[in-house]
C-alpha cells in the first residue's frame, strides 16, 4: 500500500480487492458495504511521529474484504516500523478516539465505495430519521420513518426536504440535546446548503406550538410514545474476571492461570489475547512474524465468534512497546515508558550527529520561557499562622519557608479588565492545620474585595511541631551553613532549593550555593550549562538583596518565580569562591561532611507531551474518568468538570452550570484525578492543580486551545447556547464581562481533602475562581506536540464542495517566482508570493522585509497544499500551537 505522506488522518477503501486512496473531500463518507483502512498520524515534541490506525468493517462488507483490511492494517504497521496501535471498528460501534476524527459525526451511507466520478443524485429529496446517541462523540444510525422509533431516551433528527426537527426525549441530557444539534447543523451546512428552517421539538410538548403540530403530522397525527423498557446498565469489567490467553503458532488460545497480571508474564516472542469482557486486547510480542500476528488476530476473531460475544465488540490491537494506558491498566505492575533517545542525547549533540551526516540542521533552540501575562503587575504575599494571616513586606517576598504556608494575590492589566490571581503554596513540611487554614484564608481573599488581612507572626504550629518532637529548628536565618540547588530556564525564571547539605545532594547536571559561616562558593557540575552558571550570578544577586531571608526549600512551578523575582542588581556583598566539579578544595568538602557519592549522569527532563483532556464524576464515592479525544474548545461543555492533564500540571475545569459549589469539591476532584492516575503516568500526589471557572479562563489554560472569547461569554446550558448560534441569535447570548476573574492553584493538600467525595451542591454562581498561572509559558511551537489536524468537517451527501484539496490529485507543479503575485491572507491583508526555498529558514537566498512569524502566508495556494499537504483553510482551522509546530517542522518557524 501507499506509503504514509505525512501527519493528519488517511483513508484508503477495499475496492476489487486493492487498497485504494480515499480523497481528503470525501473522509469522513463511508459506506457500509466496503471496509477502509484509517491511518491517523500526530508529531510528537519529540520529532518523531507517531501512528494510530483503524480498520473500519462496514455491516453490509464482504467477509473477504473484512479480512483483507485486517491484513493490511497489520502490514501497514509493519512498514510504520510496528509502533502503532490499531483498533478494529464496527459499524454502529466504533471507539470515541475514532469518531473524533470526524466531528462532529459520520452518517453511513449504503452502498459501496466506487473511485469513479460521483453521480448527482437528483430524485426526490428523501426524508431521513435518524437517532443521535453520546454527549461527547455522536454515533448516528438511520432509523426506519415510523412512529415505533421514536423513544424516551434519545435524540432523533427528522431530516425533510424544507426543515430538519430535533426531536429531545424526555430522557435525555441536555448534553446530548447539543451534540445532537452540531448533527443538525452539519446536515443544515452540507445537506441543504444552509437554507433550511430548524426546529427543536421537546417530548411531551405538543399544544400551541405549529412546529410541534408540523413535527407529528409527519407520523400520520399525535400518539403517545410508549414508556421504555427499563435499560440494562452495560457492566463495567471486572478486573478478577480478565482473563489472559497465550495463542499458539497454530491459532490456539491457552489460558494463562496466575493471581496477578505483570508485564513479565508476557513473552516478546508470542502473542497473548487480554479478554476484558466488553473490549479483547491482542499483544504481539516484538519477536513474532507478521504470520504468527495474523494467524493470533484470525484466532480471536474466531474466539467472539464462538464466544457468543457481540460483533461490536472491541479489539485494540498492540505490539510491544506501544502498549495503551488501558491496556497497562490491567497489570499489577508494568514499568514506566522509557524517554526517547533522540531527547536523551541532548539537543546540541543531536544537531551535531545530524550535521556529521550530511544533513543542514540548526540546534533544536531552548525552550522559550516568557510568560503568558504582564509580570509588571503588583504582587502581595501573606503567612498563614492559624487564623491569622500577615502581609510580607516587599523585600521578604521571595523567602518562603517549608514549615509555612502562604497566600499570594497578584493582579495585573489584562486585555479588558484587571486581572487577579490568587493561589496557595503549601510548605511541604508546614503543618496540616495550616495547609488546611492556607486553602481557607484563600477563599477569603477572593471574595475580597481588597484582600487586606490582619498583621500577624510566623508560624506558630511549626515552632510548637518541632519543639515538641525535640527537632532542631533549621530555619536559615543567613548564619547558618546551607547548600542551596540551582535551577531554571531563564534569569526571570529560576529557583533555589535548599537540600541536606550533603555531598550526596551534589549532581553533575545542576550548579550549587553553599553557604558557611564565613564564605560562599558557588559549585558547577561538569553537565550543567552556561545557562545553568549564569543562573547562580543572577541567584547571588538575590541572595545579597535579602541574605536574611533567604530562600529556603523553595519548591516553586516557573511562572511562580517569574513573579517573585526583582527587576534590580546589586553589587555583590559576598564575594564567591568558584568551584568547577573535580577541583574541590578541602573547606568545601568538611561543609558537607567530608567527600562522598552523588548521581554523575545526565539527568533528563521529561517531554512535555500533548495534553489530554477528561470528564470527571464523582457521585457516592465512585469517581469516573473518560478521555475526551482531539478535543477543542467545544468540548467545555458548561454542565461538565473536566481535567486538563499537562502532565506536569492539570487544571480543573469547572462549567457554570456544574455541581460544584465550593473550590475545596474542585480541588478534591484534582485530587482523585491524581490518584487514579489513567494515564499510567505515574502523577504525584503534589502536582499542582489549578482550578478553572468558565468564562474566566487564563491564558495559560486557553493556549491548549483554539480560543473563542465570545463562546466563552455565553450564559445557558449547553443546548440553548448551540441552538442561539444556530438560529444567529449568539451576540443576545453572550454575558457581560464582569469583575476580574480569580486563580488559586496548590502543590501539596492536607490528607484530610483526599478522601473526600464530591457531592451535588448546585452551582455557586458569585463564585468566580480561575486557573493560577503558575505555569511558565513555552512558545507553543516549542511546548506541545503536534496533533493530527482538526476533526474533519466532511461533506457526505451529493453536491456538497469539498473542504480539503484532493489528494488523489498528486503534488502541483513546483511554483516559481520571477515576480511576486498577491493574495490576500487568511489572517493578514494582501501579501507578495515567494517560493518556499526562499522563505524557509535556512534559505541560501532569504526574502526580506517580510513578517517572519507568518512566513507560510506568503506561499502560494498551490504550493502551500504541496508543503503543509492540506489546504490553506484546513490549516488555519488547526489551533495556533499546533500551527505553529507544523510550521516548525517545515523551516517556517
Amino acid at each position: 500500500m501507499a506509503r504514509s505522506s505525512g501527519v493528519g488522518v488517511e483513508i484508503w477503501c477495499i475496492e476489487n480487492l486493492q487498497l485504494v486512496p480515499v480523497p481528503r473531500s470525501s473522509h469522513g463518507k463511508f459506506f457500509s458495504g466496503s471496509a477502509y483502512i484509517i491511518l491517523n498520524t500526530v508529531l510528537l515534541k519529540s520529532g518523531s511521529p507517531e501512528h494510530d490506525i483503524h480498520y473500519w468493517l462496514g455491516k453490509d462488507a464482504k467477509e473477504v474484504d473484512s479480512a483483507l483490511a485486517s491484513d493490511k492494517a497489520l502490514e501497514l504497521d509493519e512498514a510504520l516500523g510496528s509502533h502503532t496501535v490499531q483498533y478494529r471498528e464496527v459499524q454502529g460501534q466504533e471507539t470515541e478516539k475514532f469518531l473524533s476524527y470526524f466531528k462532529p459525526c459520520i452518517i453511513p451511507i449504503e452502498g459501496m465505495f466506487s473511485s469513479g466520478p460521483g453521480h448527482v443524485n437528483t430524485e426526490t429529496y428523501q426524508v431521513t430519521l435518524l437517532t443521535c446517541k453520546g454527549d461527547r462523540a455522536v454515533h448516528v444510525k438511520e432509523v426506519p420513518f415510523t412512529r415505533t422509533s421514536l423513544n424516551h431516551n434519545d435524540v432523533f433528527i427528522l431530516d425533510t426536504a424544507s426543515k430538519i426537527f430535533l426531536f429531545s426525549g424526555c430522557n435525555s441530557t441536555i448534553q446530548e440535546r447539543a451534540k445532537a444539534l452540531e448533527v443538525v447543523e452539519y446536515i443544515k451546512e452540507n445537506k441543504h446548503g444552509g437554507k433550511c428552517e430548524v426546529a427543536a421539538i421537546d417530548d411531551g410538548k405538543f399544544v400551541g406550538d405549529p412546529d410541534v403540530g408540523e413535527f407529528w403530522s409527519l407520523f400520520g397525527g399525535y400518539a403517545p410514545i410508549p414508556r421504555d423498557l427499563a435499560s440494562a446498565v452495560p457492566e463495567q469489567p471486572d478486573i478478577s474476571t480478565v482473563k489472559l490467553f497465550w495463542i499458539t503458532t497454530q491459532g490456539k488460545l491457552c489460558q494463562i492461570e496466575t493471581d496477578n497480571l505483570s508485564k513479565e508474564v508476557l513473552n516478546s516472542n508470542k502473542c497473548y489475547m487480554l479478554d476484558c469482557g466488553a473490549e479483547l486486547f491482542i499483544w504481539m510480542g516484538r519477536s513474532t512474524s507478521i504470520t504468527e500476528r495474523k494467524t493470533a488476530i484470525s484466532a480471536v476473531e474466531d474466539f467472539v465468534r464462538s464466544q457468543g460475544k457481540s460483533v461490536g465488540t472491541h479489539i485494540t490491537f498492540l505490539t510491544e512497546g506501544s502498549e495503551t494506558a488501558l491496556f497497562r491498566s490491567y497489570f499489577d505492575r508494568w514499568p514506566q515508558k522509557v524517554e526517547p533517545k533522540l531527547y536523551e542525547e541532548g539537543r546540541g549533540k543531536v544537531a551535531a550527529i545530524f550535521k556529521q551526516s550530511g544533513y543542514d540542521v540548526k540546534e533544536l533552540p531552548e525552550e522559550d520561557c516568557q510568560p503568558c501575562i504582564d509580570c509588571s503587575g503588583t504582587l502581595k504575599v501573606w503567612r498563614v499562622n492559624a487564623d491569622e494571616v500577615s502581609l510580607i513586606p516587599v523585600a521578604e517576598q521571595m523567602t518562603f519557608y517549608s514549615g509555612d504556608c502562604y497566600i499570594v494575590q497578584y493582579t495585573y492589566a489584562g486585555l479588558e479588565r484587571e486581572e487577579n490571581l490568587v493561589y496557595a503554596w503549601l510548605g511541604c513540611r508546614s503543618a496540616l492545620e495550616d495547609k488546611a487554614d492556607a486553602i481557607s484564608h484563600m477563599d477569603a481573599i477572593v471574595h475580597s474585595t481588597k484582600g487586606n488581612p490582619s498583621v500577624g507572626g510566623m508560624s506558630s504550629r511549626y515552632k510548637r511541631s518541632t519543639a515538641e518532637k525535640g527537632i532542631p529548628d533549621e530555619t536559615f536565618d543567613g548564619t547558618k551553613t546551607a547548600l542551596f540547588r540551582v535551577q531554571g530556564k531563564s534569569l526571570n525564571n529560576m529557583q533555589a532549593i535548599q537540600v541536606d547539605q550533603v555531598s550526596s545532594s551534589l549532581n553533575s547536571s545542576y550548579c550549587y550555593i553553599l553557604k558557611t559561616q564565613t564564605s560562599v562558593f558557588t559549585w558547577a557540575g561538569n553537565l550543567s550549562s552556561a545557562r545553568d552558571q549564569d543562573l547562580v550570578d543572577r541567584m547571588l544577586d538575590l541572595i545579597n538583596v535579602c541574605i536574611s531571608h533567604f530562600l529556603t526549600d523553595l519548591v516553586l512551578i516557573p511562572a511562580f518565580a517569574q513573579l517573585m523575582h526583582l527587576p534590580f542588581h546589586l553589587q555583590p556583598t559576598w564575594q564567591p569562591i568558584l568551584v568547577r566539579e573535580g577541583s574541590e578544595p578541602e573547606h568545601l568538602w568538611n561543609a558537607v561532611g567530608g567527600k562522598g557519592e552523588y548521581p554523575r549522569e545526565k539527568e533528563i527532563a521529561r517531554f512535555t507531551e500533548d495534553p489530554h483532556l477528561f470528564t470527571c464524576v464523582s457521585t457516592e464515592g465512585d469517581f469516573k474518568v473518560k478521555e475526551i479525544f482531539n478535543f477543542s474548545q467545544e468540548d467545555l461543555t458548561t454542565e461538565d468538570v473536566l481535567v486538563l492533564d499537562c502532565h506536569s500540571e492539570i487544571y480543573v475545569w469547572i462549567g457554570r452550570h456544574s455541581n460544584i459549589g465550593s473550590k475545596q469539591e474542585a480541588f478534591t476532584i484534582g485530587l482523585k484525578f491524581l490518584e487514579t492516575d489513567t494515564l499510567i503516568e505515574g502523577l504525584s500526589l503534589e502536582t499542582p492543580i489549578y482550578v478553572v471557572t468558565e468564562a474566566y479562563e487564563p491564558p495559560l489554560f486557553t493556549r491548549f486551545f483554539d480560543w473563542d472569547s465570545s463562546k466563552a461569554n455565553m450564559i445557558g446550558n449547553s443546548f440553548e447556547r448551540k441552538l442561539a448560534i444556530l438560529n444567529g441569535r449568539a451576540k443576545k447570548m453572550e454575558a457581560p464581562l464582569g469583575g476580574s476573574w480569580k486563580a488559586y492553584s496548590m502543590e501539596t493538600t492536607p490528607n484530610s481533602y483526599r478522601s473526600r467525595s464530591v457531592g451535588p451542591n448546585g452551582v455557586a454562581r458569585s463564585i468566580s475562581p480561575a486557573s493560577s498561572v503558575l505555569g511558565s509559558r513555552l512558545k507553543s511551537s516549542d511546548n506541545r506536540r503536534f496533533s493530527s489536524p482538526p476533526p474533519i468537517p466532511t461533506k457526505l451527501f451529493s453536491g456538497s464542495s469539498p473542504d480539503l484539496g484532493d489528494t488523489a490529485k498528486g503534488p502541483p507543479a513546483p511554483s516559481i517566482n520571477t515576480t511576486p503575485q498577491v493574495h490576500e491572507s487568511q489572517d493578514g491583508p494582501n501579501l507578495n508570493i515567494y517560493p518556499y526555498e526562499r522563505l524557509k529558514v535556512v534559505s541560501s537566498d532569504p526574502v526580506t522585509g517580510i513578517d517572519v512569524t507568518r512566513r507560510e502566508t506568503y506561499l502560494s495556494d498551490e504550493e502551500f497544499q504541496d508543503v503543509f499537504k492540506m489546504t490553506r483553510s484546513a490549516f488555519y482551522q488547526l489551533p495556533k500551537w499546533r500551527r505553529n509546530k507544523l510550521k516548525m517542522s517545515l523551516n517556517l518557524f
